[in-house]
């Protein structure tokens, strides 16, 4: 018996629809009863834990299967300890996520390759919580005001582990500017650093984003207990903007100088990535990515974000993926002049 052409057609573009349902029953089969640990790479109080359990708190109802989201610190190196357990001893079918200092993605690229134990190249991004701008500031007791003022007079600063952004920025300042920092390491989280600015033990940081400021210490900014020195990142936030805090960037001595710093800043374009390890299979990253994104705009999350003062400017997982991907194939003399301008002296 003979098919008409018709009914093929009706045939083929059934299957057609039913191939993304399909998917999407299978991830909501999979994932329905279960939980998705989501490892924070630091501390708990600070930024970026901040927005990851803010994330944690809304993302069920936008998964297929409703997993819940669940929240734990796994502080240490940056965030190094975190993304190599995601990489490493995670499980790979999508019930692990990862919540990370961009400074982790960066590392393998611009640190010590041999203290990482991670390929950022091989990592599933699900996205970024916002597009970050970092920025040094100094207690406003300081003696160093402005950033002027760093070239000439010693600041204290609190800082991470090597990949943290803290630690970072103000080592590369020194190397490629000539800023006097005395970068103190090894703080385990921002909570940390920003109490040892509190008492007195640090005059200030470096690679502090505005997200955290607003979110966990919006009184530093409306009761002036700061000085802004500098904003860390290719194009400045509006309101520092404003205020007239210039960028790091405009201070380098050559173009060499600039390029090797924008490199490095340039991962703020994903200033607080979520991962998932190597080998999760297809169905259920474009799932995670899809929630992931409709969480952010959900307006009962966007409503406790702005009550919070938190920014919420995601970066879809894809767009992260690539960005990764070419911040790798940058050339090597350019790559060598960011990794030396890393490396405390």
């Amino acid at each position: 018996m003979r098919i008409g052409v018709w009914m093929v057609a009706m045939m083929l573009g059934g299957a057609a629809a039913a191939g993304p349902a399909a998917a999407q029953d299978s991830v909501a089969n999979f994932y329905r009863g279960k939980q998705i640990d989501l490892f924070i790479g630091t501390s708990a109080g600070g930024g970026y834990d901040t927005y990851a359990r803010l994330v944690a708190r809304h993302f069920a109802k936008h998964m297929p299967g409703n997993p819940s989201l669940v929240p734990q610190n796994m502080p240490g190196a940056g965030s190094n300890k975190a993304t190599a357990y995601i990489y490493n001893v995670a499980k790979k079918d999508g019930t692990a996520m990862g919540a990370v200092f961009s400074g982790a993605i960066m590392e393998p690229l611009l640190g010590d390759k041999t203290q990482v134990q991670h390929d950022p190249a091989k990592l599933v991004y699900v996205g970024s919580a916002n597009n970050e701008v970092f920025f040094c500031f100094t207690w406003a007791s300081s003696p160093v005001k402005t950033f002027k003022d760093a070239f000439t007079k010693q600041a204290v600063l609190a800082a991470s582990a090597d990949g943290g952004s803290t630690k970072d920025y103000p080592v590369m300042e020194n190397n490629l500017l000539g800023t006097k920092f005395k970068v103190v390491a090894g703080y385990p989280g921002s909570n940390e650093m920003t109490h040892a600015v509190e008492q007195g033990e640090a005059d200030g940081q470096c690679g502090y984003g505005w997200s955290s400021l607003m979110g966990a210490h919006p009184d530093w900014y409306t009761q002036h207990k700061i000085n802004f020195l500098a904003q860390e990142a290719l194009k400045g936030h509006p309101t520092m903007n404003q205020m007239g805090v210039p960028l790091v960037i405009d201070f380098a001595k050559t173009p060499e100088d600039r390029q090797a710093m924008e490199l490095v800043l340039g991962q703020l374009v994903f200033g607080r990535p979520y991962i998932l390890p190597p080998g999760v299979p297809e169905e259920r990253v474009t799932a995670l990515r899809k929630a992931f994104m409709d969480t952010l705009a959900d307006k009962d999350l966007l409503a406790e974000a702005a009550k919070a003062r938190l920014d919420i400017n995601p970066v879809a997982g894809e767009a992260v993926q690539q960005l990764v991907a070419k911040m790798y194939a940058t050339p090597a003399a350019i790559v060598e002049r960011a990794r030396q301008a890393l490396i405390m002296k």
